[in-house]
């Protein structure tokens, strides 16, 4: 006769089993997400760069052309599409603050998929920083990779180690410190640095980064049960460095901008931009032709290499087999300027920095929405929409609350709509600026001042409408879109 503690660890076992063979038949996920890439990716229509993944992701997938982030700042925006509420819900709204101590609970992306019987790994930069990474809590495996030293830097770190010691030790990694940001450009940080490293793909921690991914592709360090793989791409985030070859597909000749003009600020609150420029070594109101090429084709140099580092991972997809049974989403945190109106970076309410590229791959054996492959929409998306898409994709129990809307329909039908605006917020002291943006028109309401833009007649936002006795009616409208998207947004703190 079987005692009865064999009957209940036969039970436990049986249903460990189960949990295990419900979790198996899953689909994937490789969900990729680029830090501060705006839309200069060819398939966000940019005919001046060259982004072949992309392109080759999107002939199997769908691309969203008005995808927005919600807050144009790294640590935000992934707070808000990592636990899928907007920053007034995450209470996230900056660097910093730590989602766990403002809103403790509160389950992330890869923490639900980690409790639902999934294999979860990161590389990279996924949540802003290894201190408000969960760590265990969300993540079989995490890695963070740094780029081997460049070159340029060996010989000048050999000498000052010959006269003052270690650089990793005492006095002399303080005086290092000090000193490495005036070695050449590419030394710099946020200042910001830019220029080729003189190294390979492999030696930066992108390329560390997809052959990590790829190298627990090829091992199948998942086992038996489906993964949810992240990839934290860190370029293009400043300081713009990237391998030489890349510099070279982009000649500063050959680069076409336009110049920036001073008097779209005669008509826009100067609470809109920031002084970011002034990092960037650069004047307000004076178009610096060489410096900012300098920057521009560093920027593009460094999209051309993730690129390649996407592909490398696109192909051990491929490689391993589990290209019909993965989830692909490939997207960026936020958009950056770069000069337009004279402004640098982020944390601005412009199309340029809250826009995103976003394309999103189910292959057939998992969803019908397979049918629409090599499609683009139209419809308004948001980051926040992630979490609630990728749940019902891989038909996971969503935790209460979530604010996003499932983008299904449109993968279904690119030509549907789930949303009538985009909501997108950035602080300025203890207030918020506040943008929606609707299938026509950006609205954006500050503290002192507002914008509204026409986005069909002027897609580059150069002329702010909101004091044209002509567009009232409309203004109100938006004026009336905004409070009640505010409120929603606002509506689940907990």
């Amino acid at each position: 006769m079987n005692s009865f503690p064999s009957i209940v660890g036969t039970f436990f076992l049986l249903l460990a089993w189960g949990v295990s063979l419900a979790a198996a038949d899953k689909p994937n996920v490789l969900f990729i997400v680029c830090d501060d890439l705006n839309t200069h990716v060819s398939t966000s229509g940019y005919a001046q760069i060259k982004t072949p993944a992309f392109e080759k992701l999107a002939t199997s997938g769908v691309t969203f052309d008005r995808a927005y982030c919600q807050y144009p700042v790294c640590g935000p925006s992934r707070a808000s599409f990592l636990h899928g509420l907007y920053p007034q819900s995450t209470q996230v709204l900056d660097n910093k603050t730590d989602i766990r101590d403002v809103r403790p609970g509160t389950v992330s992306l890869p923490q639900l998929f980690k409790e639902s019987g999934y294999w979860t790994g990161a590389v990279g930069k996924v949540f802003h920083n290894e201190t408000i990474d969960p760590g265990n809590l969300a993540w079989n495996e995490m890695k963070r990779f740094e780029n081997d030293e460049m070159p340029i830097v060996t010989p000048i770190r050999e000498r000052f180690e010959a006269k003052h010691g270690s650089v990793w030790e005492g006095k002399a990694r303080k005086a290092w410190r000090e000193f490495y940001p005036t070695i050449a450009t590419q030394t710099r940080g946020q200042q910001p640095g830019y220029g080729p490293t003189g190294l390979e793909d492999h030696q930066h921690k992108d390329g560390k980064n997809a052959r990590q991914i790829a190298a627990w592709l090829k091992s199948e360090v998942y086992g038996d049960q489906p993964f949810f793989m992240a990839c934290g791409i860190q370029k293009p985030h400043v300081p713009f460095l990237a391998p030489d070859k890349y510099f070279a597909m982009y000649p500063k000749e050959e680069l076409n901008f336009e110049p920036a003009s001073l008097e779209f600020w005669d008509h826009v609150p100067p609470i809109a931009g920031t002084k970011r420029y002034e990092g960037f070594g650069l004047e307000f109101g004076k178009e610096n032709k060489q410096l900012r090429g300098d920057y521009i084709q560093a920027y593009h140099a460094c999209i051309s290499f993730i690129d390649a580092q996407i592909g490398l991972v696109l192909n051990a997809l491929e490689e391993s087999g589990h290209a019909d049974d993965t989830i692909v989403v490939l997207t960026s945190d936020h958009g950056y300027l770069l000069g337009e109106k004279f402004m640098w970076g982020k944390v601005m309410l412009f199309e340029l920095c809250d826009r995103v590229p976003l394309v999103v791959r189910v292959p057939r054996s998992i969803h019908a929405a397979s049918d629409n492959a090599g499609q683009k929409s139209d419809s308004l998306v948001e980051l926040v929409d992630l979490y609630p898409t990728l749940v019902e994709l891989c038909e996971l129990e969503p935790p209460a609350g979530l604010q996003g809307t499932s983008l299904v329909g449109i993968l279904k039908d690119p030509s549907a709509e789930v949303k009538e605006v985009a909501y997108t917020v950035v602080t300025r002291g203890a207030n918020l600026g506040k943008a929606i943006r609707t299938t026509r028109y950006r609205y954006t309401l500050w503290p002192s001042g507002e914008e509204l833009y026409d986005l069909e007649e002027d897609p580059q936002e150069t002329h702010n409408l909101a004091k044209d006795a002509r567009h009232m009616d409309t203004l109100k409208a938006m004026r009336k879109k905004l409070a009640e998207t505010e409120a929603r947004a606002s509506s689940r703190i907990k």
